[in-house]
Parts: structure tokens; C-alpha cells; sequence
């Protein structure tokens, strides 16, 4: 089988590439730097270096592929997030209908029911509705949970205050969890299987933990066994992103996410089609976060 993977040598696409090349496939790998592909093009990977923002690169690229995965690559400069997010989701539908792919797995995003008001997400909306926009084209459209990754952004927060949290993970209120490499590996099955037809979603998570569960698993990891989780008001939130740095663009659209997921609304189609979890829990993510935190 001949796969085209986006999103380079990142957290899900690189252990997604090494599976397929594992299993014995063609496998191009799409990016925007040539030198972060070499771990994949040394184990026998192609290279295709180009933007998601060209259509016909992107059309050029996938032709002749059996299947395509699909992700948007983050743009922490975009002016409108939610309208750069839309705008690739676009870009691929082009691509995809002028090539001529019968079979897509696109990495969308718990929360991607919601055309307004999830932040970044609300843009994976839009992606989907314009995937879905194809006919003759099988999509499977992947719902993964709250990176555990993320979490490696409180690294500051921790040195500096001691404390860890956002505006989300109060109380009894339940934060669905995924580790990357749990995602490649259902992206995998998917691909290596197609057996989906139509335009379908599939959920992923790895646990469900509350914001005091999350604290404590990491700071028994870091020898800080009392590190509490803290609920910031959204006026918070949004302040000390900005004072990390972070653009206005993307700490308001991170800020309204928090919102989302304070109030459920995030993961209430989650709950109405829960999966089984996958097998990288908190505790297991923990170690990666303390090797970080001690680095």
C-alpha cells in the first residue's frame, strides 16, 4: 500500500510512519523542514517538503497514494486560528478530490461537534465539514482526547509558583486524557485495515482523571507530592498566557477551550460515544513529564 502522512516527524505522525514502514509499506511523509524527516527518510521514508497551504503540492503529493492521513500543523503566528485551522481543512479537500483519494483518517479532535466556542477545536470543525463535503472519499475522522503533552507547558508554573492547573480541571469534573502514541496506533489500524466506509468518527482516550488526580501523579513524579491543581478564572488564564508569550490569538482561543471543557460541553458527545481507553495512563505519562521537568 502507498500512504501519504502530514504533519512530519511530530508526536502522532512519526510513530505512525515507523508502523506502516514497519508493516512493510511505501510511505511518504509530508513537512516543511527536511532535516526533521531524516529519522524517517533513514528508515526508508520518502520526503515530500512543502506547505499545507499549496494546494497543488499537496495535490501533486497525494496522487497515486491509497490513503492519506491528514492533520493541521500548528501556526502560532495565524491572525485568525480558527480561520487558518478551517482554511487547511480546505486546502485538503481540494487536493484530495483533484488526486483522486478514496480513503482519508484525519486527526480531528474531541470537541470537534462544536462550530463555535471550543477555540482551536471549533476550527476541526470546520475541517471535518469540508472533508465531509467529499463524496466517493471513506473519511475517518479521529476524535483523540486532551494531549497529555500539554501538560508539559505547567513546567514554568511549577518552578515559579508551585502550583499547577487552568481554567478547567476543578472539582469532580473529569479531564479526558491521550497520549500521542496511543492515537498512532489506532490511526495505524485504521490505515492499515480500511476497512471504514462513508464518513464516521472514532473517539480516543487513554484516561479520565480530575485536575487533583492530574496534580498529584505529577507531583509524586517530581518529589513535590503537595503540587495542587488550581482553577484560574478565564481574565487569569488569559493573562498569564500572555505573559508566557503566547499570542493574544492563541491564548483567547486556548482560554475559550478551558471554557469548553469547564462547562462539559467539550466532551459531551464524548460521553454519549465513550470508547474503551487505551493503555498509556496518567501514571504512565508521568516519567515523561518528570524527565522534562528535571531537564
Amino acid at each position: 500500500m502507498n500512504y501519504v502522512i502530514t504533519g512530519g516527524a511530530g508526536n502522532i505522525s512519526k510513530p505512525l510512519a515507523e508502523k506502516l514502514l514497519a508493516a512493510g509499506h511505501t510511505v511518504t511523509v509530508v513537512g516543511r523542514n527536511e532535516a526533521n524527516l531524516k529519522p524517517l527518510t533513514d528508515m526508508g521514508a520518502k520526503a515530500a517538503i512543502g506547505s499545507v497551504e499549496d494546494v497543488a503540492f499537496l495535490t501533486e503529493t497525494f496522487t497515486g497514494a491509497d490513503a492519506v492521513y491528514t492533520m493541521v500543523p500548528p501556526k502560532w503566528d495565524a491572525a485568525d486560528w480558527k480561520g487558518y485551522i478551517g482554511s487547511t481543512g480546505e486546502n485538503y479537500a481540494a487536493a484530495i478530490a483533484a488526486a483522486g483519494i478514496k480513503n482519508v483518517v484525519n486527526l480531528s479532535s474531541i470537541g470537534a461537534h462544536m462550530p463555535e466556542g471550543c477555540g482551536p477545536v471549533s476550527g476541526l470543525y470546520r475541517v471535518e465539514h469540508s472533508l465531509n463535503t467529499l463524496t466517493g472519499v471513506n473519511i475517518k475522522h479521529l476524535r483523540p482526547a486532551y494531549f497529555y503533552h500539554n501538560l508539559l507547558a505547567n513546567i514554568s508554573m511549577i518552578k515559579g509558583g508551585g502550583i499547577i492547573g487552568g481554567n478547567f480541571g476543578g472539582g469532580d469534573e473529569k479531564m479526558i486524557m491521550v497520549h500521542p502514541v496511543d492515537i498512532a496506533e489506532v490511526a495505524a489500524k485504521e490505515l492499515l485495515g480500511l476497512n471504514f466506509n462513508g464518513h464516521t468518527i472514532r473517539y480516543i482516550a487513554s484516561d479520565e482523571v480530575t485536575g487533583a488526580e492530574v496534580a498529584k501523579a505529577i507531583g509524586t513524579a517530581i518529589g513535590k507530592p503537595e503540587l495542587p491543581w488550581v482553577e484560574f478564572t478565564d481574565e487569569q488564564n488569559l493573562n498569564g498566557m500572555l505573559q508566557a508569550g503566547l499570542p493574544h490569538e492563541v491564548s483567547s482561543n486556548y482560554t475559550e477551550m478551558g471554557i469548553a471543557m469547564r462547562s462539559g460541553k467539550m466532551s459531551e458527545d464524548y460521553w454519549k460515544n465513550r470508547p474503551a481507553l487505551s493503555k498509556l495512563k496518567l501514571v504512565d505519562f508521568v516519567n515523561e513529564f518528570a524527565a522534562a521537568y528535571q531537564a
